[in-house]
């Protein structure tokens, strides 16, 4: 009975802090989605490709919060408990999501719109900066021994209903509403829906029961001593923000950039290409706990390593072939391969990402490493790949871009490898998971 009720408790903390996660990533994705409208509501331009940049370049200004709201919420985290943490991670997120939401056009304020719309990310990015940290490491502490993969892809998992559910209202926009009036306000309506489930998901977090791990940590780091850890093990960090690179690009190009890139580089239908994303999230949802559960049996390195691989020899072939003639099937087939590297890969880095980082920084400096490899690769993925194929007229550069990201991943697999053995970066690790979860000692 007491075994039952335990893993009753261990379930409901698993769905309450990944609700929040779902919400996070649907309100951030949104913005992707419809990232083309808002361009024209906000950022009016007589050249449509400078008014989309104009879009997709504030959309990544959002990751430029990450490393702050890493290091400032995460170390709030660290010091006042993961649901704490949490909770006011989601208020910042909600708060960001209603100014967009209700900002009026450029035509209505002029350059205030824009501003207080910039600000609105701004707010997001600070949110997403230690959200996915402090989801990733409540996940990790809450595992059963041998099942952290599993556990963590919880973190993913919820974030690719989120890419569903923001398809699946696209879709149904799409059938509700003429495209021009998507244009004109159409766009909002996943905004405010986004914001009114709000306070279910903080109800949710306020039934939060804190982690084992965190209660019984006996020293809680304030905030210039976490700086002080965090600058310390930089090197930690560092492989980690290298790590997470694979993850953050691959994610955003099948995901977040599939609307636009398949509208505007490959001139196929909204509609279908709505769909596609939404066949990409349930696909990332299936090979994400798969991945983990695999990291868990044979080891999280061999899948970083194999994965990243495979994306370096064979994602630029791969599009080259869709570009040649795109078609429906054709995105669909790229995108679901992409996703397969996506969900096993990713599988195995979260875990890895908190077996690595020091205890009493944890969230931290995974949400820290993590934030970075967003701001500078993933989070500028659409705008980078859209401003690529301006340039050079080649619609398979997304793939380059997605092959460097590759490399880097797999330079830091092989990497922390070879410092765990000359480095003793190893007994960083095995001290990490000691104090994780006693019970996998």
């Amino acid at each position: 009975m007491a075994e039952n009720s335990e893993r009753r408790k261990r379930i409901g903390n698993v769905l309450r802090v990944a609700s929040g996660n779902f919400l996070e990533m649907y309100d951030f994705i949104v913005y992707a989605y419809y990232a083309k409208y808002i361009g024209q509501v906000f950022f009016p331009s007589t050249n449509e490709f400078a008014s989309l940049m104009a879009s997709l370049a504030t959309f990544g200004v959002g990751y430029l919060m990450r490393p702050i709201g890493a290091l400032v919420l995460g170390g709030f985290i660290d010091r006042h408990g993961r649901r704490k943490g949490l909770i006011l991670t989601l208020g910042l997120m909600g708060i960001g999501t209603l100014t967009i939401a209700a900002t009026p056009g450029y035509n209505q304020i002029g350059i205030i719109a824009p501003i207080i719309v910039v600000i609105g990310r701004l707010l997001q990015g600070l949110s997403a900066g230690a959200e996915l940290g402090g989801v990733s490491v409540y996940l990790a502490e809450i595992a059963t021994p041998g099942n952290r993969g599993f556990y963590c892809s919880f973190q993913s998992g919820s974030q690719q209903v989120a890419v569903m559910f923001t398809a699946l209202v696209g879709v149904g926009l799409t059938f509700a509403i003429s495209m021009q009036q998507l244009a004109d306000w159409g766009w909002r309506i996943p905004l405010i829906m986004g914001c009114t489930i709000i306070p279910l998901i903080i109800w949710f977090r306020l039934s939060l029961s804190e982690t084992a791990v965190f209660t019984h940590q006996k020293h809680r780091p304030k905030g210039a001593e976490v700086l002080k850890i965090v600058a310390n093990n930089w090197q930690v960090v560092l492989l980690g923000m290298m790590l997470s690179i694979m993850t953050t690009t691959t994610f955003y190009t099948i995901t977040a950039y599939t609307p636009t890139y398949a509208s505007e580089a490959l001139k196929l239908a909204v509609r279908d290409n709505l769909i596609v994303t939404l066949c990409v999230g349930i696909s990332n949802f299936i090979w994400l706990p798969i991945g983990g559960a695999i990291s868990d049996r044979i080891g999280r390195q061999p899948p970083l390593i194999i994965i990243t691989s495979l994306a370096i020899l064979t994602s630029y072939p791969a599009m080259l072939w869709l570009v040649a003639a795109p078609s429906f099937g054709k995105l669909l087939a790229v995108l679901l391969y992409f996703s397969f590297f996506f969900g096993t890969y990713n599988g195995a880095m979260i875990p890895f990402l908190a077996e690595i980082m020091p205890p009493q920084v944890r969230t931290a400096g995974f949400a820290l490493a993590f934030a970075l490899a967003t701001a500078i690769f993933g989070g500028f993925t659409p705008a980078i790949c859209t401003w690529f194929i301006e340039m050079t007229g080649n619609r398979a550069t997304p793939a380059i871009w997605l092959s460097t990201a590759a490399a880097i991943s797999l330079t830091a697999a092989l990497l922390t490898r070879r410092l765990a053995e000359k480095n003793k970066l190893l007994d960083s690790i095995t001290g990490g998971l000691a104090q994780m979860a006693p019970s996998d000692k």
